[in-house]
């Protein structure tokens, strides 16, 4: 059994491969999926107009979120088709984010395009994922390890232990997207 475990950016996402048993895990891939197009220009920050407002106009937004839509499809497509996955099929994802509140209740524009972003990528990685029979946790980064040592059933330091060995399994670099990315995909064997 392989589950995904997500580290959800602003344009993309650190994905990390787990196999099963969640008693005895072992990383097996570690990927970068790129949920915007650097050809394409904001869509890596869509909801952004200059530096520090929200976008206004309706059109470029449309045309900006389009773009991300296409690029999460052809992105997690080609993820799961990948070799990590041939012989085995993902059936659970978790995806790690910065925050889950909604945009509408923040007040300043700059804030709200973050929050406006947060929830795009969140949620077309999700419908990508679900679209190829993938189910899909949403964990809050601050909530991570607590999550995780009553899921996993382990100590805060053993699941450090295990996640530092991912590490060397799939090689550098392995940094707090890595980790958490491995840890939400440890928790979603089962």
């Amino acid at each position: 059994m392989i589950a995904l475990g997500f580290r959800v950016k602003s344009g993309y996402a650190v994905a990390v491969a787990v196999r099963g048993p969640a008693s005895e895990p072992s990383a097996v891939a570690r990927r970068v999926v790129e949920l915007s197009d650097p050809n394409v220009a904001g869509t890596r920050q869509p909801f952004h107009h200059d530096l520090f407002t929200h976008e206004t106009d309706a059109r470029a937004l449309d045309e900006r979120v389009q773009v991300v839509k296409a690029c999460a499809k052809r992105a997690v497509a080609a993820l799961l088709e990948d070799e990590p996955f041939s012989n085995e099929r993902c059936r659970s994802a978790a995806l790690v984010v910065g925050s889950v509140i909604d945009p509408a209740h923040v007040g300043n524009p700059h804030i709200r395009a973050h929050a406006s972003e947060g929830q795009l990528f969140r949620e077309v990685l999700r419908d990508a994922l679900e679209s190829h029979g993938v189910a899909c946790d949403v964990v809050v980064e601050k909530d991570l390890a607590a999550r995780a040592a009553a899921g996993l059933h382990r100590r805060d330091g053993e699941i450090r232990s295990v996640v530092a060995h991912f590490g060397r399994q799939v090689g550098g670099p392995w940094r707090a997207d890595e980790k958490a990315a491995s840890t939400a995909a440890w928790m979603m064997l089962r």
